[in-house]
């Protein structure tokens, strides 16, 4: 049954190649970074993209079960989203598009990040500066 989670993102929450950071978790409490990083590291690497130079953000999301997704989310062909969702289950990552998908609490942050995307980049006036401080 859907409850309303809470989706946490400072505006310091940053990798180091400035892909924008969120968490949310089906319990409340406050999600550790580390399961998550070495993963998205493993992600990042695996895709031909230019991180440094790209309006990108990632959800930490532990969801029912402790299991852990690790949905990352960049932008390209000027206005598509592009996502890779990895799920962590008995200690090993899987990151399988015919199993694993990105789910509705998810999708908060997707379209919050639609609008930031919209008012900071696909505007006169373009900044991924400014996109990557907007929350």
């Amino acid at each position: 049954m859907y409850r309303p989670r809470k989706v946490n993102g400072l505006e310091e929450w940053l990798d180091p190649d400035g892909i924008k950071i969120y968490t949310i978790a089906a319990d409340g409490q406050p999600v550790v970074f580390q399961p998550f990083h070495q993963q998205l590291a493993v992600v990042k690497q695996s895709l031909d993209q230019d991180w440094e130079h790209t309006a990108a953000f990632v959800i930490f999301h532990r969801g029912a079960g402790n299991l852990h997704y690790l949905v990352l989310s960049w932008w390209d062909n000027d206005n598509e989203l592009f996502t890779s969702v990895s799920v962590e289950r008995d200690g090993v990552w899987h990151t399988d598009p015919t199993q694993y998908s990105f789910c509705l609490y998810d999708m908060e942050v997707m379209w919050r990040e639609r609008n930031l995307y919209i008012d900071t980049m696909d505007c006169a006036e373009p900044s991924l500066e400014a996109y990557r401080r907007a929350r």
